[in-house]
């Protein structure tokens, strides 16, 4: 009888613990993906093969689909013009299709400075960098934006906690261990508190990519957030069977 009720204690116990340390119950407020590019597919887009801008979840998925592949994970990748243009750096396939913007002086997240570049190499390594900083050698993917949340672990000057200044937004960092970390915020969030779940993570330095025109799409965790009228596209894939 003994057993039997020290057996039960320790699996409520058990249970008890196991929901405080749920990562659902933690971050409820933040949707993250995590991609390690050793493993896993990622690329930028913006221009289909005819040269018409995706701009879309859907028109990416008809796009990905033509090429025998399928959907992952998908986020809009930075700010851009009424056109759909990017606003700063764009590289893709190690081809620049958009200059370096070093504008300071004008309203707008993005030129609250610093800003930065989300980036990956061809050797499949990847970062995060202020703008002033950034290398352009041996980049196959980059795309621009601002303000930087995380500069080597410090919160970007310009943020204020319990700021209300209050908007969805999406961002990325690197992790400790090299793997890249996307996060959208579920609820309406201000930078401190949006820069913060990213030093949580470990992260050193991430980037700002959008506001309240941010989705994801990330079926894994029953996330598909409408579809949006985007610039660039970060996005997984996986080679159909």
């Amino acid at each position: 009888m003994k057993r039997k009720i020290i057996l039960a204690s320790f699996l409520v116990l058990l249970a008890i613990f196991a929901f405080k340390k749920s990562p659902e119950k933690e971050n409820q407020s933040i949707l993250s993906y995590e991609v390690d590019l050793k493993n896993q597919n990622l690329k930028f887009y913006w221009k289909n093969g005819k040269g018409e801008q995706i701009r879309s979840f859907e028109s990416l998925k008809k796009h990905v689909n033509s090429n025998n592949e399928e959907l992952v994970f998908a986020a809009n990748g930075g700010m851009y013009m009424e056109d759909r243009r990017p606003l700063g750096l764009y590289i893709e396939k190690g081809k620049k299709l958009s200059k370096l913007n070093n504008r300071k002086n004008a309203k707008g997240n993005f030129y609250l400075q610093p800003n930065g570049v989300f980036y990956i190499k061809k050797d499949s390594t990847s970062g995060v960098s202020e703008t002033i900083k950034f290398d352009t050698t041996n980049v196959l993917y980059a795309t621009q934006s601002g303000p930087m949340l995380l500069i080597k672990g410090e919160f970007h000057p310009a943020f204020n906690k319990g700021s209300a200044n209050l908007n969805i937004r999406n961002g990325v960092g690197i992790l400790p261990n090299g793997n890249i970390l996307f996060a959208m915020s579920k609820q309406r969030i201000n930078f401190y508190d949006f820069a913060k779940y990213f030093k949580s993570k470990g992260c050193k330095n991430a980037l700002y990519l959008d506001g309240f025109v941010s989705k994801t799409y990330l079926p894994e965790k029953d996330w598909v957030s409408g579809d949006g009228n985007f610039g660039i596209i970060i996005a997984e894939t996986i080679t159909k069977k």
